[in-house]
Formats: C-alpha cells, structure tokens, sequence
C-alpha cells in the first residue's frame, strides 16, 4: 500500500513537471512534430473539435462523449483492476497469518514475509501493484487533454454551463465534484477489503490532492474528471455489487446495535 501511495504522488508530481513544460504555449496542428504531439495531443484535440462539429458546435458536450469513448476503450484495464482488488480481498485472511507469523521487525524475519507474500501472491496469480496502472494510464490521457485544451483556441475559448473550457472554474463547482466523486470511487473500490492506516490516508488524500489541482486546472481537465469518476462510480457498482450490499448491510447492522 505505501509504494501505491508513494507510486500515485509521484505520477502526480510528473503531471505537474509535463503540464508546465515549455510546449504549452504553441498552437497544436497536423503538423505539429514530435511523438507526444502526434500521437496524444493532436489525435486529442482532433477528436474533440470532429465531436463538436457533430454536436452542433458545444465542446463541452463534445468533451464528455471523447471522455466516455476513452473510458470505454480503458474499460478491460478497469474491470481487471477491480478483479485484482477482490482477490487481494480473499487473500487478506491469509496475509494477516503471514504478518502474525513473521511478526518481528527484525531484517531477517521481513525479508521472510516479503517471500512468504511474493509467492502468495504468484500461487494465486494476484498483481499487488494491478491498482496502479489504470492511474499510470490515465495520467498521459490527463495531461494530453491539458494540452489539447490549452493549445487549441477553439476548445479553450468556448464556453460550457457556467464556465469557459479553458480557464478555472469560477464558482470552483467542478473541482470540489471532482473531489467528492474521488473520494467515492475509491471508497467503492475498497468495499471489503481490510482496512489500515494506509489505506484510510489514500481514501482521503488522494480527492484532497485532486481538488488542490483542479482549482488551478483548465475547467474542462476537471469536466474531464468528473465525468470519467462518474462512469467508475457506475461500473464499480456493477462489478462490486455483492461487496457493496454486504458492507451496507454491516453498517446498517452495527447502527442498530
């Protein structure tokens, strides 16, 4: 859980390094060179203006729909990080005999558990750092809509509901959804699943970190990001349903007692 956590701040803090990289200022266009140009910026914004010309010119409207395909496309990544979450759920009963086990804090003795765990995991074909990677994908994804944004004049200057796509959100609406939805994606997610300090500091710092950003951020980076929670929020529930109504009902339970 902490190279999770030590892994998502350093993804953040390259999207800050990439966002503010000299680049941003230049106009994105065909011709625009380099592998990062071609291949993620441009097809980006490419997508988002052929959007908005089928949708009768709202960028925003456009902005949703290329966020739902991308979502859709990243969907089998999505569900396997969510497969991968249950079966670490499974294996916690026998994580928890390993760390009783191998209790003492000595080199040698966590030297053996990290062993004994490794082959847990590898007998029952469990990738403890699967939850990492829809995060790793993403983040290219994050910043190259930052850029297609920010260097395509007619995306940056359109307007949508109450804000225009490129600048902050005045009334910092989206930032704060941003945030909660965050939050419950990953409290879904964790449904089931032992809880530890750890993990407690993620469920928090993470729509923290997230709503820090998007007070900063082009207003549609954080239409973006609500609308691809929105859609997690919708398939977690689908996936996780039977975690879901059995953590309910253990609330529900223990408020009555």
């Amino acid at each position: 859980m902490k190279k999770r956590i030590l892994l998502s701040f350093g993804v953040l803090s390259v999207f800050l390094f990439l966002t503010g990289c000299s680049e941003i200022k230049k106009p994105i266009t065909s011709e625009s060179t380099g592998f990062w140009n071609e291949y993620i910026v441009y097809p980006l914004s490419w997508l988002i203006k052929e959007g908005a010309h089928l949708l009768g010119g709202s960028y925003g409207l456009s902005l949703i729909v290329v966020t739902l395909v991308i979502r859709l496309a990243i969907l089998p990544l999505m569900i396997k990080q969510t497969r991968s979450s249950k079966a670490m759920q499974a294996l916690q009963p026998e994580m928890k005999a390993l760390r009783e086990k191998y209790s003492s804090k000595d080199q040698k003795t966590q030297q053996k558990l990290q062993q004994e765990t490794m082959a847990l995991f590898q007998k029952h074909g469990v990738n403890p750092m699967a939850g990492c990677f829809p995060l790793i994908v993403q983040m290219p994804i994050l910043i190259g809509f930052y850029h297609a944004i920010s260097r395509t004049r007619e995306i940056a200057s359109d307007s949508f509901l109450w804000f225009d796509l490129g600048e902050k959100d005045p009334y910092y609406i989206l930032p704060i959804i941003a945030g909660i939805t965050t939050f419950i994606q990953q409290k879904m997610m964790m449904a089931g699943q032992e809880q530890n300090p750890q993990m407690a500091m993620m469920l928090w710092m993470m729509p923290i970190m997230i709503v820090f950003f998007a007070f900063s951020f082009p207003a549609a980076l954080s239409l973006y990001w609500v609308v691809g929670n929105i859609f997690m929020i919708v398939q977690t529930y689908f996936i996780k349903g039977p975690d879901l109504k059995a953590q309910a009902a253990g609330n529900a339970g223990g408020a009555k007692k």
